[in-house]
């Protein structure tokens, strides 16, 4: 009989005589109740020899608390719990098993979900090396793949199909189960792992610890499985209980108060000091745990990546085909040659990328742009990788090298010692296509999203827990609804909600809600990050299904990737992508033309023109208040321009001070002068002003003598110095490098000054030469196209700053007749139509708003109406009805937009003929002698009220966001006139700083964390829209009315500044109730 002691101890690690070997985290939602990080930390405070994450099935904290293991020298085990269940399809264990089907990617691929039966075994698995990591991995991802969303199915079969060979096991047995079930359980195990499995013993001070220690000792004498020591921990402090009752509390759907066994005992569960573990505990069953830990050599830092290799033609290298795609792009790119600068940049480039081996990297977001291409799928790559000559010529980006300085080292560079990272922004409408052909080029088990952790924020942790806590659900909606913009804390955030804060339980519901903030709710998938790979990808990280249908997940999101090194590309959306595809095409379609992208002339004047007015609602990029309200100050004239005020309205230059000297020497205010030739050579783009990210890299390289990584090292712990520091030894490298160079000490100051202002906003040039080229072309559609412009920004909702009322009137501002919804004349979508009664250009045509306008109407209605009017119009409401037969909540959300006018003339009558076409419907059913009914019109001559203008806005408004009727504030305009209350239109013609009085619809709400407490509001009115600037003091004083007033009027100045205009608000007033039913919905920014 094998000895269930294990040897003494190395005298080494006598004094660390405990390694905790079921450990779970935050991770495991809604069970475990501290981060990863912090049970690393513990551990090392308790002086364990090691722990061990388990989370069940799931890998999500792993990188995590390998990172913090690194920065605390602990010892991290990687590992997972699983519960597996029965499955009465199989229910006699398979002692035969071997591992001909181990492994098998078609788990991965073609997972087939099986019938959940009883409970089962509950078992750890540990990753001792490399193959038992992968095989650990493997097995996640098959129980991850067989389950929905969220939830895994694992049973005997499937760990007998993915044996996990390599990995230790822990068996913690149910000790009230039946004897007969124990027993399968044991054999089963000894047959699989042999040499491999310990019984874990967990005394947590139930009172039946001395019974439960001597029913581990008669098992595992029983099967000879030796024994070892296992915590079963959920928390890294005792002090967390209450929070992980209230966890489970969510988890099981119900209150702390009625948790029963379904709650912890006490407080055990957490990482106890090994004073107490060994008054608990035999020390053979301690000495067990650092046995078992000594035997696990794997860390995170062993995996290595190896991208799709399958893009190489037979015959070249991964080398000489990126030569050979990059040759032909020249070509391409540059008809009659390339520059020598041009050429040395891809040569140099070249030779890095090669050097790093990032070869098939570039080849693979190579073919996904070819392939978008081919298909029509408007995408430009932008970021970081804007910076490259080669992803220029490949044409993975646009912004040509010869039009702004390119700075590779922001890119890429030897001493970062990690991946590219190339965004690639697709059609939002069309990225699915692309997404799908990743999918099947590599499958599931090569292909996959990066994961995004959805954490507890305010709102959400107030409600769940106030919910456990028995609170009142008035007080729960009033509290959760009353968190606003800013507060360093929770309570500071409450602070509206008036109430009573003194009580017990809402004190208690503040405290743990501020616990639970932060907290990781469930896994979704990133915005568009692929992680793809040569072999089996389930070998390197957990593969889950997505809520979407057809999408797949790793179970780890970006930083922890970036963590590790590992690559991976961005398959991103961008809505205005989708509006320039779609608008070309209605222009196309008016015009029998064929206009690209490529044939939008560049550098019109006349555009610009428009964009220096700030005329620009809609355009990408410089939409936005502060964006508007810059633009004719800076005044933008050719593209270059556009690139510099993208980034300078950033919250980098401004809190580094750069905004102010940049335009007064723009305007001639002041000189700009260098202290050398080469920092002239940096700065003479932006007039000696650093603004962008690459300008202070490439000092730092021509100034204080850094090599490009250095500086690249330098920018990230720019973009970390608030959260992390460590800007004090670059401060230190930068100015005496400086000195060295000949530079001034005050010179050298103020640059890192401006360095630290940059903080984590600066922004990068690249990318903002990638956003100005998107601007440019939005801007020239809206100049020229302003009817196709609207149709597609309305047809590529939700997206930008403005809604579709927004858009709408300022279209009709433009000039463009809008029409409105009809049944006979609306398409799905919006859409141009010719106006039959005159000649006129594509720029005139009218457009006519879509049935996807209409709140509440389904999909299938929209499309059941376009079918059956296919061949005839509609004649009365009747004929629609009688055609359709549509549910009645559709029918009422077409009559509520007024949707019928044609067919009935008024919302009230459309009502009566909808409801009469009802009772026809009861009347047909019954009516088996199919009489003929002759009243056609339902009674249309019947008295009814008919609505009032005021009526019709407001139903405008509650049934499609808009009115093509005045506007609300037209209808208040001549008592408003009475009152001296200027519209919109009057603040161009009154002198600065003239008190004013207006008053308008909330259409935006903003205050930034740079701006000191100061709110910005946009109100509009039937002349168009006002900027409000909102002091701290007063911001303080009215906050209720800044968060949630729709209609406001505002005392206060004019402020006139080299073409901005402002409104400094000194008083507000809530009108809201002037509005009555109308609701209005606000864009809130942070």
């Amino acid at each position: 009989m094998t000895s269930l002691v294990p040897p003494p101890l190395s005298p080494k690690i006598a004094t660390q005589t405990y390694a905790e070997l079921h450990c779970i985290s935050n991770f495991t939602f809604l069970r475990g109740a501290s981060y990863p990080e912090e049970l690393v930390a513990q551990a090392k405070t308790q002086g364990y020899y090691a722990i061990a994450i388990t989370d069940e099935c799931s890998l999500s904290g792993a990188v995590r608390a390998h990172v913090e293991a690194k920065r605390q020298e602990v010892k991290l085990i990687i590992g997972s719990e699983f519960h597996l269940t029965t499955n009465p399809s199989t229910r006699a264990p398979n002692l035969n098993a071997n591992a001909e089907s181990k492994n098998n990617i078609n788990e991965i691929d073609r997972p087939e979900p099986i019938e959940l039966g009883e409970k089962d075994c509950h078992l750890i698995f540990l990753s001792p090396n490399r193959r038992g990591y992968g095989e650990l991995s493997h097995l996640i991802s098959c129980a991850r793949r067989r389950g929905s969303k969220g939830y895994y199915q694992i049973d005997r079969a499937l760990v007998e199909r993915q044996l996990p060979t390599e990995c230790f096991v822990l068996w913690l047995p149910d000790l009230y189960e039946s004897e007969e079930s124990r027993q399968s359980q044991a054999k089963w195990l000894l047959h699989l792992f042999k040499g491999q499995l310990w019984i874990g013993a967990e005394l947590l001070l139930r009172g039946d610890d001395r019974w439960r220690l001597t029913q581990y000792e008669r098992l595992a004498a029983a099967f000879d499985i030796p024994l070892c020591a296992s915590g079963g921990v959920y928390m890294h402090s005792s002090e967390r209980q209450r929070l992980q009752d209230c966890l489970t509390a969510i988890r099981v759907g119900r209150s702390v108060e009625t948790l029963g066994y379904e709650g912890e005992p006490n407080s055990q569960r957490h990482l106890r000091s090994i004073d107490k573990l060994t008054k608990l505990y035999p020390q053979a069953l301690l000495d067990a745990t650092t046995m078992i830990a000594k035997k696990c050599d794997f860390s995170l830092d062993e995996l290595r990546y190896e991208y799709p290799k399958e893009l190489v033609p037979e015959g070249y290298s991964a080398s000489t085909w990126l030569r050979n795609l990059t040759e032909t792009g020249i070509k391409r790119r540059w008809p009659n040659g390339e520059s020598s600068k041009t050429r040395n940049l891809i040569e140099r480039e070249l030779r890095l990328i090669k050097k790093l081996n990032f070869e098939h990297y570039f080849l693979t977001v190579n073919d996904l742009v070819m392939f978008a291409r081919g298909q029509g799928i408007l995408c430009q790559g932008r970021g970081s990788a804007a910076n490259s000559a080669v992803c220029y010529s490949l044409g993975i980006t646009e912004v040509d090298p010869d039009r702004i300085e390119l700075l590779f080292e922001r890119f890429l560079s030897k001493e970062r010692n990690e991946p590219p990272d190339i965004d690639v922004d697709f059609e939002s409408g069309r990225r699915e296509e692309v997404i799908q052909y990743l999918y099947s080029k590599y499958g599931r088990s090569r292909a996959a999203l990066a994961a995004t952790v959805v954490t507890y924020q305010s709102r959400s942790a107030i409600r769940d827990i106030g919910k456990v806590l028995n609170l009142e659900n008035d007080l729960l909606d009033k509290v959760s609804k009353s968190i606003c913009w800013n507060g360093s804390n929770l309570e500071e955030k409450l602070r509206d909600c008036n109430v009573n804060s003194g009580k017990f339980r809402v004190n208690l519901l503040i405290e743990l809600a501020e616990e639970l903030i932060g907290f990781p709710r469930h896994l979704s998938q990133h915005v568009g990050g692929f992680v793809l790979s040569q072999g089996p990808l389930s070998h390197l990280a957990p593969i889950e299904n997505a809520s979407m249908v057809d999408r797949t997940i790793i179970q780890w999101e970006k930083s922890d990737l970036e963590a590790l090194s590992l690559l991976k590309i961005d398959v991103l959306s961008l809505g205005m992508l989708s509006a320039i595809s779609k608008c070309l095409s209605i222009i196309n379609e008016s015009t029998n033309q064929k206009i690209t992208v490529q044939d939008i002339p560049a550098e019109d004047p006349a555009v610009y023109d428009m964009i220096c007015k700030a005329d620009t609602v809609g355009v990408f990029q410089i939409e936005s208040r502060a964006q508007m309200s810059m633009l004719p100050r800076l005044k933008p004239r050719n593209y270059y321009d556009l690139v510099v005020q993208i980034a300078i309205v950033r919250p980098g230059p401004i809190q580094g001070d750069m905004v102010h000297p940049y335009l007064n020497r723009r305007n001639g205010k002041e000189l700009a002068t260098y202290p050398s030739e080469a920092v002239k050579k940096t700065l003479k783009r932006t007039l000696g002003v650093p603004i962008f990210q690459e300008q202070v890299m490439q000092l730092a390289m021509v100034a204080a003598g850094f090599s490009g990584g250095e500086a690249d090292a330098l920018r990230r712990a720019m973009a970390a110095w608030k959260r992390k520091g460590g800007l004090s030894p670059y401060k230190e490298k930068l100015i005496t490098g400086m000195l060295s160079h000949g530079y001034s000490q005050k010179f050298a100051l103020q640059l890192f000054e401006q360095i630290k202002g940059f903080g984590e906003y600066g922004f990068p040039e690249s990318h903002s030469a990638s956003f100005a080229l998107i601007a440019y072309v939005s801007s020239w559609l809206k100049h020229y196209h302003p009817a196709a412009f609207c149709c597609a920004l309305l047809n590529s909702q939700p997206m930008g700053f403005y809604s579709p009322s927004q858009l709408i009137q300022d279209a009709r501002r433009h000039g463009v007749t809008v029409k409105p919804i009809d049944v006979n004349l609306s398409d799905a979508i919006s859409k141009l139509e010719k106006d039959t009664r005159t000649k006129t250009s594509s720029k005139k045509k009218r457009l006519r708003v879509g049935l996807n306008q209409v709140k509440g109407i389904s999909q299938k209605a929209i499309n059941t109406i376009i079918i059956a009017r296919e061949n005839k119009k509609f004649i009365s409401v009747r004929d629609f009805n009688y055609r359709c037969q549509l549910q009645k909540n559709d029918l009422e959300a077409l009559a509520e937009a007024d949707a019928f006018k044609n067919l009935a003339g008024d919302r009230h009558q459309a009502f009566w003929q909808i409801s009469a076409a009802e009772n026809v419907k009861l009347f047909q059913k019954e009516n088996s002698l199919n009489l003929k009914i002759e009243d056609d019109d339902f009674g249309v001559n019947v008295l009814l009220p008919t609505s009032s203008e005021g009526q019709n806005i407001i139903k405008d408004y509650n049934s499609t966001g808009f009115t093509l009727r005045r506007h609300p504030l037209s209808l208040f305009r001549a008592h408003l006139k009475s009152h001296n209350v200027n519209t919109a239109s009057d603040l161009i013609d009154i002198q600065d700083k003239h008190r004013v009085k207006v008053m308008g619809l909330v259409t935006c709400r903003q205050r930034p964390m740079t701006a000191s407490g100061v709110s910005f509001l946009t109100l509009e009115d039937e002349s168009g829209s006002m900027n409000i600037i909102v002091w701290s003091k007063l911001s303080r004083k009215h906050r209720l009315i800044i968060r949630y007033a729709q209609l406001i009027g505002v005392l206060g100045r004019v402020q006139k500044n080299s073409n901005s205009l402002h409104v400094i608000a000194s008083d507000l007033i809530d009108l809201s109730h002037w509005l009555g039913e109308l609701t209005v919905k606000s864009h809130d920014f942070k």
